[in-house]
């Protein structure tokens, strides 16, 4: 009987994933081999996977309808993130890969119906985990540009004396900056050059999306009116050196947990040990006693 649930279930997944393959033109596997080798000649690493996931997602997203509110908030969000999906696109791409793993409780329900429900949950949670993961590329791309602030605001505290051109300044540091603000300075400064400074600096707090961005911004639409403000600058200066300390701080705090919780798995790990070179001694004497 087991025997029999076991290939109803397998037949029961081919079939479906044909079905579904037919009705989103999943492409062939020769078709997805030379788009890969395509890729891979273009320096790009693309698996097959990725090739019939993107392209189920692409039909799913023609299909898909966020409300309006949502919609600009996501995308708002890829930008930030330097995602090159729309809204749309990200959204399915999250669903199809949950839906990738949610297939698999049609034959585990014929196989062992148990592990059905812990499918669909896991298939939930995959759903969750990719829907966010934007957040988290924003989290750590903000994370890092705030780290590169505190020695933007030192650098211009010095150059305000004796320079006023916030081009000049932006240009002059974007040479040490790091990856992520070298790339919102990179736009900044072009787009100061071919339009309205202030309008630039605006567009540059939407962009990051940080408190610290904010107070930066709020001292360059300062010198752009004409006011060098040393004393606005020389206080931001203290006052990110103050949440840099912080950071530092809670950082330090965490090796201690970490070599903590390490200790407890080596101390548990060598529990174990012993207690199976007992269980082994105990056992192999069991016969010298009772024999």
């Amino acid at each position: 009987m087991f025997l029999v649930n076991v290939i109803v279930g397998v037949l029961a997944g081919i079939g479906l994933y044909l079905i579904l393959a037919d009705l989103v033109r999943l492409p062939h596997t020769k078709a997805s081999k030379a788009v890969n080798n395509l890729a891979k000649k273009q320096k790009e690493q693309v698996s097959t996977i990725d090739i019939w996931l993107g392209s189920i997602s692409s039909t799913i997203a023609k299909h898909l309808h966020l409300n309006e509110y949502k919609q600009q908030d996501l995308s708002a969000d890829l930008r930030t993130a330097q995602i090159d999906m729309t809204p749309e696109q990200y959204t399915a791409n999250a669903i199809v890969r949950a839906m990738l793993i949610g297939l698999l409780a049609i034959p585990a329900y014929f196989i062992f119906p148990l592990m059905a429900p812990m499918i669909l949950l896991l298939a939930f949670l995959t759903y969750r985990i990719n829907i966010r993961k934007v957040s988290g590329a924003i989290k750590i791309k903000r994370g890092r540009i705030e780290n590169d602030l505190p020695k933007l605001v030192a650098v211009i505290e010095q150059k305000i004396q004796y320079q006023r051109s916030i081009v000049d300044i932006l240009e002059d540091f974007q040479k040490h900056a790091g990856d992520e603000l070298k790339h919102e300075l990179a736009i900044t400064i072009a787009d100061m050059r071919s339009g309205n400074e202030e309008e630039a600096i605006t567009r540059l707090d939407g962009r990051v999306g940080s408190p610290m961005m904010s107070d930066v911004c709020r001292g360059f639409v300062t010198l752009i009116h004409g006011d060098v403000a040393t004393v606005y600058w020389s206080s931001l200066k203290l006052k990110f050196d103050d949440i840099q300390r912080q950071r530092l701080r809670a950082e330090a705090d965490k090796i201690p947990k970490k070599v903590r919780r390490l200790s407890l798995i080596m101390l548990v790990c060598f529990m174990l040990m012993y207690m199976v070179i007992i269980v082994v001694q105990i056992t192999g004497n069991l016969g010298i006693l009772f024999g």
